[in-house]
């Protein structure tokens, strides 16, 4: 019987038409989405607690169809602590404070727009209008960050950003610090908007993150291309 991963990538394969334009790069044609969900699945049966749940590993691929992308925001992976990640970069399902990286996004975007600082850490809103929230590994084990890093779930991320580089007519690509801003050279810069500025962690010492306005930005070139914006706020 195969482990609750691979059944999560199972049913993305065989679910509607809007995750089919994913399933269609190589990652998962190769078998690179098996090997990597079979190195999952091989430390939960180990006994590892890998967040986030196997059902919602492939949440921002599943929420935002290829064709639908129009603002690509990358992390690194999930949030190590149970009950926190979901699936989306960034986003936050959990009972406390908000992590702090999400916080001052949030709080950035709240001053960018005019908005007030929304309560709530959870981005699906964000991710059904079309932002991809996509984390370099989709998988992490309870309290070690970075521990899936190197299983090989990086060519996903890469080759996500390639195919929307090219099958998309107009994106906003916000990369926030080194790991992600690396990705730019994916990028056709004469089709699409590409944002970089440094990470919102407060560990940042170069603290290069606030002020940036990334998502007036964002909208006003979405707008200059005829398409919708993005409505940021999360409380409305």
């Amino acid at each position: 019987m195969s482990g609750p991963v691979a059944q999560a990538l199972a049913h993305l394969r065989a679910s509607a038409s809007g995750s089919r334009a994913w399933t269609a790069l190589p990652f998962f044609q190769e078998g690179h989405a098996d090997e990597v969900a079979a190195k999952v699945d091989a430390r939960i049966a180990e006994g590892a607690h890998v967040l986030p749940p196997p059902d919602l590993v492939f949440t921002s691929l599943s929420l935002t169809p290829l064709d639908r992308v129009k603002v690509v925001i990358l992390g690194q992976d999930p949030y190590p602590t149970p009950g926190d990640s979901h699936g989306l970069a960034f986003s936050y399902r959990g009972s406390r404070r908000l992590p702090a990286s999400l916080r001052t996004i949030l709080a950035e975007m709240a001053e960018d727009l005019g908005v007030p600082m929304p309560k709530s850490g959870d981005l699906s809103k964000w991710a059904r209008q079309g932002v991809l929230l996509v984390n370099t590994a989709l998988t992490v084990e309870a309290g070690q960050s970075g521990a899936h890093m190197k299983f090989g779930w990086s060519a996903l991320v890469d080759q996500a950003i390639a195919a929307v580089s090219e099958r998309q007519p107009a994106v906003v690509f916000l990369l926030w610090g080194a790991p992600a801003r690396k990705r730019a050279a994916l990028v056709d810069r004469t089709k699409h908007l590409v944002i970089e500025a440094g990470h919102p962690s407060p560990l940042n010492r170069l603290n290069d993150f606030r002020g940036t306005h990334p998502f007036s930005r964002a909208n006003a070139w979405l707008v200059g291309k005829g398409l919708e914006p993005v409505d940021w706020r999360l409380d409305a």
